[in-house]
């Protein structure tokens, strides 16, 4: 395929996940892992989609609805394996966090342990 059929391919499957993900959301309010599950089957029977494209397009677009109006992004071309650059495009202001301050107050917090 080349770079802009595969470009209009993936942004028509980012299209139809978001359509039915908002379609049949209220029906299935108890199990998020279902409607993902019946997402990833829509995409790959409407649409001739690879499963793990399917399920990678998927996730993109739960992840985008679930940060709604969240104006940072991560610049994942300016980040490395140890520091991550956070974005404010609203401000134009680069923020880079190393990993391990992100391990150290989000993963390895006692609190989050005893869940």
């Amino acid at each position: 395929m080349n770079t802009a059929t595969e470009r209009n391919y993936r942004e028509t499957l980012d299209a139809a996940a978001l359509g039915y993900l908002q379609r049949h959301q209220a029906q299935h309010l108890a199990n998020e892992q279902h409607l993902f599950n019946l997402a990833v089957a829509y995409l790959m029977a409407c649409y001739g989609a690879a499963k793990v494209l399917a399920e990678n397009t998927v996730a993109r677009v739960v992840s985008e609805l679930r940060s709604g109006g969240e104006r940072c992004f991560l610049d994942v071309s300016a980040s490395t394996c140890t520091t991550a650059v956070i974005v404010d495009p609203a401000s134009g202001i680069s923020h880079s966090v190393p990993l391990h301050l992100i391990c150290q107050l989000l993963l390895d917090n006692p609190e989050r342990q005893r869940r």
